[in-house]
C-alpha cells in the first residue's frame, strides 16, 4: 500500500531541492544509468562494466569518476569544462546556475550550468547518452558576450597523476609520451582533438574520440600539472589556435601553449565518445615468432610516432624539441608499419605542406623546420611557416628525401590525384640537383667545394661533406629510380624514361674505381663518402650509411663487393659487442669534422646512430638475412632497457647519448615489415616480397591498406595474402588486388605480368599454390564457381600447352600479349600454362 506524504514531509524534501539547486524530471528506464539524489551523483556505465562515469552536480557539475575496469583514473578534481580570462578562471566546477537533470530512457540532460563574470558568462547544457559500449558527452555551450580568453578547458580530464597512462596515441597519427612532460607545468599542444590513452602493464585504454560541430575546429593540450597530475584538454573556436610561444608546440614549465584567442557571442557544441579500449587487442601486432612482439608494438607507438609534431608537421625530431628535418626519406615507410590510417592521411598533408611552404621557385626544397630561429643560415628562417636553411650548410639530401618519401607515401595513400598535384614540384626538387653536374660525369655536386669550407652537405651536418658526395648521390639513384616509376603511372613515359636513364648513367659513374672518378675503393674494400673538387677523396673510413645505401639502393649489385663490405662490417661490429651499427668504424681526419666531433669516437665521428638502421637492415637481408635479424634483435632489447629515447648511442659505453630524441631510431623494426615480413603496398594493390628464416614461421598478422583488412600468415616459400574476398597463396612474392567480383594477381608484385581472375558469382575467390616463372604459370582454384582466367603480359603470337587437371592443349597468346581461358571450376581444379619450345 503506498501511504500519503504528509505536509511536513513534502515541505522538507522541497525545501532540500531548492537548496540543492537542482531540479528532476523523469526517471531513466536503461539499467545503466542510476541516480543518487541524496549524493547528488548520476553514475552511467557500459554493459560489461568495463567503463562508468559519476557525474557530481551538487556545487555546479564534474565527472567526478571515471572508472577503467574498477579503477578510478581521475584526480579529486575530475573533469570539467571551464574559461580564464585575463581577470579570472571560471569553471562547471562552481556553477552560478540552478542546474536541471533530466533523464530519459539511456539519456541524461544536465542543463543551467552558468559561470564567469561581467567580462564573460557562459552558459552549458551537458548531454550523456550511452549508446551499446560507449558514452557520448555532447557540451552545448553558450557565450553571452564576445570576448577574448587566455585560455580555456572544452573540457579537461584531471588524470590521478603521469603513471595512470603510458601515453596517448593521438588521431593525427602522434602520441604524447608522458614521461616526457618531466617538470610541472610542461605542456604539449597540437591542433587535433582525438586521444587512446593507454597503460601497457594492464592493456587497459581509453579511447576519447571528438566531434566539433557549427564548423568549429578542436586542439587539444597535454600537462604536468600541479600535484603531479597529467591534465588533458582540448579547445574549441572558431579558428585554429596559434601559438603562444614562436611556433612552439611543447614548452617546458608553461602551462599555456596557446596563444589568447576571440570567442564570439552565440552557441557552439562539440560530442566526444568515450570507449574503453582493449589495448592489447586493438593494438595487436599479431602472432611474431621469433620477435619480441610486445616490444614492436611498444617501440611503433611511442619513438615512432613521437615524430609527429602537429598536424602537417611529421618529421624524426619530434615535438619535444619542436624540429623536423625534410632531410630525411623514411617517413613514408614508418607510416607503413605503423600502419594507422591517420599517419598515412596527415604524411600526406605534411608532404603538401611542404610543397607549398618548403620548395623555392627553383626548386630548392628548405632543410628544416623548427620553432624558433637561431639553428639557420641567416636570413632563411619564414617566421610564418618555420621553413629555413640549416646553419651547417645547404643539406642537399632535402631534395631527394622529398621524392623518396613522396614517392613511397603514393603506395600508401594511392591517390592518383593526389600524386599528379605533386609531379610539377617532384620533377623541380629532381631537376634541380640533377642540374648541379657541372663537370658532365653523371655524379651531381653539392653546394660546398672543398673541406675549407667546413659546412655539411647531408644528413650527418657536422661532416663537411662536399662537392660529389656519395651518399646524397645514393639517395638520389633510389629517388630517380622510385619517381621514373611515378612517372610511369601518370602516364608519361618519356619523362619516365629521362629520369631512368640518369639513373642508369649515376649508377655506372658511382662504382667506378677511384681513379676514374668513381667512388669505389679497391684498396680498402669500400665506397667512399666524398671528393672535394680539387680530387681529394675523403670518408674512406668505412662510412655505414653510405656503404650500406649503396647496396640498399640497388647502386651495388656486385656479390663480390656487397659481401665485401658486408663481412668486413659485421666482423668489426662483432669485434667490438656492438649492439648496432656506428655512422662510422675509424676516424674522420680533424680537418674533416666540426669540433665536437672530436677525439673519436665522438657524435657523428663514430657514435651509434640507429635512425640509419633500415639502410642495414636492407642490404643485409639479400646477403644473410641471420645478421640483418640479429640487429632487429638487439635494437628491440635496447627498447626494453631504456625505451630508445635518445639522439645516439656511446661507442664506448652503448648508453643513450643526447638531448634530442629521433623517432628514426625505429627504422630498423619498420625494415622487419618491409625486408623481412615483405610489406610492399603499391598504390593499386597490397604487395608482398617476404624474407622468412624458419625460426620466423607462422609469422601471422593483419594489415589494413586503404580500409581493406588483409590477413597474412608467412612461412619460408608460403605466403598466404586473405581478405574477405579472396585467399591466395604462393611460394613468391606478389601483389593482389579485388575489385568486385575481379581478382587482379600481380607474379613477383611487378607490372610487368598479371592475371585477372573473374567470378561469375560475387562468391569469394581462392587461389592455391600460385607459381610464376617466366615460361611457365601454375595455379589451383580452391573455390568453386564459373572463372575467367586473362593472362597479360605474356609474349605475343606465341604458343603455350595449357593443363587442367591433366587435360592439355595449346593456347596461342594474342596480339596484345594477353590470353583468355573460361572454366567452370571445382574445388582443387589445377591450371598450368607453360611456354612451348
Amino acid at each position: 500500500m503506498i501511504k500519503h506524504m504528509n505536509r511536513p514531509s513534502f515541505i522538507y524534501i522541497l525545501v532540500l531541492l531548492l537548496c540543492q539547486q537542482v531540479c528532476f524530471a523523469a526517471v531513466s528506464t536503461d539499467p545503466y544509468i542510476t541516480e543518487n539524489p541524496a549524493d547528488r551523483t548520476i553514475t552511467i556505465s557500459v554493459p560489461d562494466r568495463s567503463m562508468s562515469l559519476v557525474i557530481d552536480y551538487s556545487t555546479g557539475c564534474v565527472i567526478r569518476q571515471l572508472m577503467i575496469k574498477g579503477q578510478n583514473v581521475l584526480s579529486s578534481a575530475g573533469v570539467y569544462t571551464g574559461i580564464r580570462t585575463s581577470d579570472g578562471i571560471f569553471s562547471a566546477a562552481k556553477s552560478q546556475g540552478k542546474v536541471a537533470v533530466t533523464t530519459t530512457k539511456n539519456e541524461i540532460t544536465i542543463s543551467g550550468i552558468r559561470y564567469g563574470n561581467t567580462v564573460l558568462m557562459v552558459e552549458e547544457q551537458w548531454h550523456f547518452k550511452r549508446v551499446a559500449r560507449k558514452i557520448t558527452w555532447r557540451i552545448e555551450r553558450e557565450y553571452k558576450q564576445d570576448a577574448e580568453l587566455e585560455d580555456m578547458a572544452f573540457p579537461g580530464w584531471h588524470f590521478a597523476d603521469l603513471s595512470v597512462w603510458k601515453g596517448g596515441i593521438l588521431d593525427n597519427g602522434g602520441m604524447v609520451w608522458c614521461k616526457y612532460l618531466k617538470q610541472e607545468g610542461d605542456t604539449y599542444g597540437v591542433h587535433t582533438g582525438g586521444v587512446t590513452f593507454w597503460n601497457a602493464v594492464s592493456g587497459n585504454a581509453l579511447r576519447i574520440s571528438t566531434r566539433p560541430e557549427n564548423n568549429s575546429v578542436i586542439a587539444s593540450k597535454y600537462t604536468h600539472a600541479p600535484n603531479n597530475e597529467f591534465v588533458s584538454t582540448q579547445l574549441v573556436t572558431e579558428q585554429p589556435l596559434r601559438q603562444r610561444y614562436d611556433l612552439s608546440r611543447f614548452v617546458s614549465g608553461k602551462e599555456n601553449v596557446f596563444a589568447p584567442f576571440k570567442v564570439k557571442k552565440g552557441r557552439t557544441s562539440v560530442q566526444y565518445e568515450l570507449q574503453y579500449i582493449d589495448y592489447f587487442q586493438e593494438y595487436s601486432r599479431g602472432t611474431l615468432p621469433g620477435i619480441d612482439v610486445d616490444a614492436v608494438r611498444e617501440l611503433l607507438n611511442t619513438t615512432g610516432r613521437y615524430g609527429v609534431v602537429d598536424n602537417n608537421i611529421i618529421g624524426a625530431n619530434g615535438w619535444l624539441t619542436n624540429w623536423k628535418c625534410l632531410h630525411e626519406p623514411f617517413f613514408a615507410q614508418i607510416g607503413m608499419a605503423l600502419n594507422d590510417s591517420h599517419y598515412t592521411k596527415n604524411f600526406s598533408a605534411t608532404l603538401d605542406q611542404e610543397r607549398d611552404q618548403a620548395m623555392g621557385k627553383d626548386g630548392r626544397v628548405l632543410s628544416r623546420w623548427h620553432n624558433a630561429p637561431g639553428d639557420e643560415i641567416p636570413g632563411t628562417y619564414n617566421r610564418e611557416t618555420g621553413y629555413y636553411e640549416a646553419m651547417w650548410g645547404y643539406t642537399i639530401d632535402s631534395q631527394t628525401g622529398y621524392v623518396i618519401n613522396t614517392s613511397e607515401q603514393f603506395d600508401l595513400n594511392g591517390d592518383l590525384h593526389w600524386l599528379r598535384a605533386h609531379q610539377v614540384a617532384c620533377e623541380k626538387a629532381l631537376d634541380w640537383l640533377i642540374r648541379r653536374d657541372e663537370n658532365h660525369n653523371g655524379i651531381f655536386e653539392m653546394v660546398n667545394n672543398n673541406i675549407a669550407d667546413k659546412k655539411c652537405s647531408d644528413w650527418l651536418d657536422i661532416v663537411w661533406a662536399s662537392y660529389e658526395n656519395a651518399f646524397v648521390n645514393a639517395q638520389l639513384y633510389e629517388a630517380l629510380t622510385l619517381w621514373g616509376n611515378c612517372e610511369k603511372v601518370l602516364g608519361n613515359q618519356s619523362q619516365a624514361a629521362r629520369y631512368l636513364q640518369i639513373a642508369a648513367t649515376l649508377k655506372t659513374a658511382f662504382n667506378k674505381n677511384l681513379d676514374e672518378g668513381g667512388f669505389w675503393s679497391a684498396e680498402k674494400n669500400q665506397y667512399v663518402y666524398w671528393r672535394d673538387k680539387d680530387g681529394t677523396v675523403h670518408g674512406d673510413n668505412l662510412v655505414t650509411p653510405v656503404n650500406f645505401a649503396a647496396i640498399a639502393f640497388g647502386l651495388c649489385d656486385d656479390p663480390k663487393r656487397i659481401a665485401l663490405i658486408l663481412d668486413q662490417i659485421e666482423h668489426r661490429t662483432t669485434a667490438e659487442n656492438l649492439f648496432h651499427w656506428p655512422l662510422c668504424f675509424d676516424s674522420f681526419k680533424q680537418a674533416e669534422v666540426q669540433e665536437g666531433n672530436w677525439p673519436f669516437p665522438r657524435y657523428e665521428n663514430g657514435d651509434i646512430f640507429p635512425t640509419w638502421g633500415y639502410l642495414g637492415v636492407r642490404a643485409y637481408v639479400g646477403y644473410d638475412k641471420a645478421i640483418a635479424l640479429k640487429y632487429i634483435d638487439h635494437l628491440l632489447q635496447q627498447y626494453k632497457k631504456d625505451g630508445l629515447s635518445s639522439q645516439r648511442y656511446s661507442r664506448t659505453t652503448q648508453l643513450g647519448l643526447g638531448d634530442d630524441i629521433l623517432a628514426g631510431i625505429c627504422t630498423s623494426i619498420t625494415a622487419l615489415y618491409r625486408d623481412i615480413y615483405g610489406i610492399r603496398p603499391k598504390w593499386n594493390r597490397m604487395g608482398i616480397e617476404p624474407n622468412m628464416t624458419p625460426a620466423l614461421n607462422g609469422t601471422t598478422f593483419s594489415y589494413t591498406l586503404r580500409d581493406t583488412v588483409y590477413r597474412l600468415t608467412l612461412r619460408v616459400n608460403d605466403y598466404v595474402m586473405s581478405t574477405q574476398g579472396f585467399s591466395v597463396s604462393s611460394s613468391k612474392a606478389f601483389g593482389a588486388s579485388k575489385t568486385g567480383n575481379s581478382l587482379i594477381f600481380y607474379p613477383g608484385n611487378q607490372d610487368s605480368t598479371t592475371l585477372t581472375i573473374n567470378a561469375g558469382s560475387g562468391k569469394p575467390i581462392a587461389i592455391n599454390g600460385m607459381d610464376w616463372s617466366g615460361s611457365t604459370a601454375t595455379w589451383t582454384v580452391a573455390s568453386q564457381d564459373n572463372y575467367t582466367f586473362t593472362l597479360k603480359g605474356l609474349s605475343p603470337g606465341t604458343v603455350y600447352r595449357l593443363s587442367i587437371n591433366g587435360v592439355s592443349r595449346t593456347v596461342k597468346i594474342q596480339a596484345d600479349g594477353s590470353v583468355t581461358i573460361r572454366q567452370l571450376c571445382q574445388p582443387d581444379t589445377k591450371f598450368i600454362l607453360r611456354k612451348t619450345a
